[in-house]
C-alpha cells in the first residue's frame, strides 16, 4: 500500500463543517497518512482569511495601536471550530504566547505563520494524528533560501517514527531559530516536501476547484478540466498564471517522480487533475492541454543591420537587466530583436534604458509598443500534431485579431503570440473555441 500524502486549502479548513469533510476524505483511505494543513481561509465572500486577520494584528502592534479586539476575534474563530466539532481541547496556551509575541514584536512571518500552526493542532486532534511541527523538519539557508536536502533528510527521519500525522504548511526555520514563510500559498509547497520525504505514491493536493481548467473561467464559459497534465506543461501555464498549485511546489515531487492529484474537498467524488512526469500511450483527444494569458506587457524591438553579432543581443539585455528589467521574451529576426517586458517594470525608466541601449549597441531604431497581452497554448501533442500553429494562426485571425508577436519554445510544448491588450479575450476565446469543439 503506497502512502498518500495530502494538503489542504484554507478553503478547505474555513470551519468545522469543512474540517469534517475533510476528516472523511482522510478516514476514507488507510494509505492518507500524513496531511498538511492550511490556515482557516474565508467561510463566505465577505469573510477575512486568518492569515489576514493576524497580518493585521502586526500592523497594530507595529503602530502602536491595541490588538486586543483583533486577536479577539482570531480565538473565536478557532473556539468556535473546537466547540463545533466537540473537542475537550484548549488553545488558549498558545494564543497567550501568540499574543505576547506580537506585542513583544515577533518577526511578521512569525505572525503570519500560526495560522497555519493553530489549525494543524486542531486538525490533528480531530483525526487523532500526531501533531508535527513544521520547524523541526523543514529548513533555510541563512540567504532565506529553502534548505531541500536538509529538509528532505529531516523531514523523512522525523516521520519514519510517526505512522499518522499531521503538518503545518507554509512556513520552515532560519539557522538562527526564527520562523521563515514560504509566499502566499505555500502550503502547497510544503505538501510537497512532505511527498517526496515519505516516498509518497502520490500527493493529493485538495482545494475548492475540481481540477486545473483548460482556460480562465472567468472569460470561458464552463472550460473542460484537464484530466491529466505533466509537470512541463503546468510550467508553461503557470507562467502565465493559470493554475491552483503554488508554482514552486512541482519541484520536491518532479525529483522524485511523484503525481500530484489536484482535488476538490466539496466535491470529492470528482477525479480532479493528474499531474506527472510524463504521459505514455496518450489516448486523450485533444492537441491542446491549455490555454493561458495575462496583460501588462511591452515590446521593445530594436533595429540594427548585422544584428546577429556575438555580442549585440547580450548587450541589449544586460542593459535591460541592470535597470532591473525582467526579460519574458526575446524573438528575434536578421536585423531586429525585440523584447518583451513587464510594463510596469519599464514604466518611469523608459529614457534611461534606451539611452542606455544607445550607448552600448548604436542601433539604427528603438521603439515601444504598450498594452501588449500574451497568450500561450501548450499541449505536449503538439510536437507531434502537423498544422497546430496555423490552426491557431487562423483562428485568431478570423476573429479579427493582428499578431503582433509569435514565440515558439524550442520543445515545441508551446506557442505564445501577442496581441493587443483590447483584443485579448476575443484571441483567448478564439483560440479555445478552436481547440475545444
Amino acid at each position: 500500500m503506497q502512502t498518500k500524502v495530502l494538503k489542504f486549502g484554507g478553503s478547505s479548513l474555513a470551519d468545522a463543517k469543512q474540517f469534517r469533510r475533510v476528516a472523511e476524505i482522510v478516514r476514507t483511505e488507510p494509505s492518507r497518512r500524513y496531511v498538511v494543513a492550511s490556515a482557516p481561509g474565508k467561510r463566505f465572500s465577505e469573510d477575512t482569511k486568518v492569515t489576514d486577520m493576524l497580518y493585521d494584528c502586526y500592523h497594530l502592534a507595529a503602530e502602536k495601536k491595541s490588538i486586543d479586539g483583533a486577536f479577539a476575534k482570531i480565538e473565536e474563530r478557532y473556539n468556535q471550530i473546537i466547540s463545533e466539532l466537540g473537542l475537550d481541547f484548549s488553545l488558549q496556551d498558545e494564543f497567550d504566547k501568540i499574543k505576547m509575541s506580537i506585542l513583544h514584536h515577533a518577526g511578521r512571518d512569525y505572525i503570519a505563520s500560526r495560522g497555519e500552526y493553530l489549525n494543524s493542532m486542531i486538525l490533528a486532534e480531530y483525526l487523532g494524528y500526531d501533531f508535527i511541527d513544521a520547524e523541526n523538519c523543514i529548513f533555510f539557508f541563512e540567504n532565506g533560501v529553502f534548505d531541500s536536502e536538509k529538509t528532505n533528510e529531516a523531514t523523512a527521519e522525523i516521520l519514519s517514527r510517526h505512522e499518522r500525522a499531521v503538518i503545518p504548511g507554509f512556513y520552515g526555520v532560519m539557522p538562527n531559530g526564527t520562523i521563515k514563510t514560504f509566499s502566499r500559498g505555500g502550503s502547497d509547497i510544503t505538501g510537497s516536501i512532505v511527498a517526496r520525504a515519505v516516498n509518497a505514491g502520490i500527493y493529493e493536493n485538495w482545494t475548492d476547484v475540481s481540477g486545473m481548467l483548460m482556460a480562465d473561467p472567468r472569460l470561458i464559459d464552463s472550460p473542460k478540466t484537464i484530466d491529466v497534465i505533466t509537470y512541463k506543461e503546468l510550467r508553461e501555464l503557470a507562467y502565465m498564471g493559470a493554475t491552483v498549485l503554488h508554482e514552486d511546489a512541482i519541484f520536491p515531487v518532479m525529483e522524485a517522480k511523484i503525481p500530484i492529484n489536484i482535488r476538490n474537498t466539496n466535491k470529492p467524488e470528482a477525479s480532479g487533475t493528474l499531474i506527472v512526469p510524463t504521459v505514455e500511450n496518450d489516448t486523450g483527444s485533444s492537441v491542446v492541454t491549455g490555454i493561458a494569458g495575462k496583460v501588462g506587457f511591452s515590446t521593445i524591438t530594436i533595429e540594427k543591420g548585422q544584428m546577429n553579432k556575438v555580442s549585440f543581443i547580450s548587450e541589449v539585455l544586460q542593459c535591460l537587466t541592470r535597470h532591473k528589467i525582467n526579460i519574458e521574451h526575446v524573438p528575434t529576426g536578421i536585423d531586429t530583436i525585440s523584447v518583451v517586458v513587464p510594463t510596469d517594470q519599464l514604466k518611469g525608466k523608459e529614457e534611461e534604458v534606451f539611452a542606455s541601449i544607445r550607448r552600448h549597441v548604436s542601433p539604427d531604431a528603438i521603439t515601444l509598443n504598450d498594452s501588449i497581452a500574451l497568450i500561450a497554448v501548450v499541449g505536449r501533442k503538439m510536437v507531434k500534431s502537423t498544422g497546430t500553429a496555423g490552426r491557431v494562426f487562423k483562428a485568431i485571425g478570423s476573429a479579427g485579431v493582428n499578431i503582433k508577436m509569435i514565440d515558439q519554445g524550442s520543445s515545441e510544448l508551446n506557442i505564445i503570440v501577442a496581441v493587443d491588450e483590447k483584443e485579448y479575450i476575443t484571441a483567448l476565446k478564439a483560440i479555445y473555441s478552436e481547440f475545444v469543439k
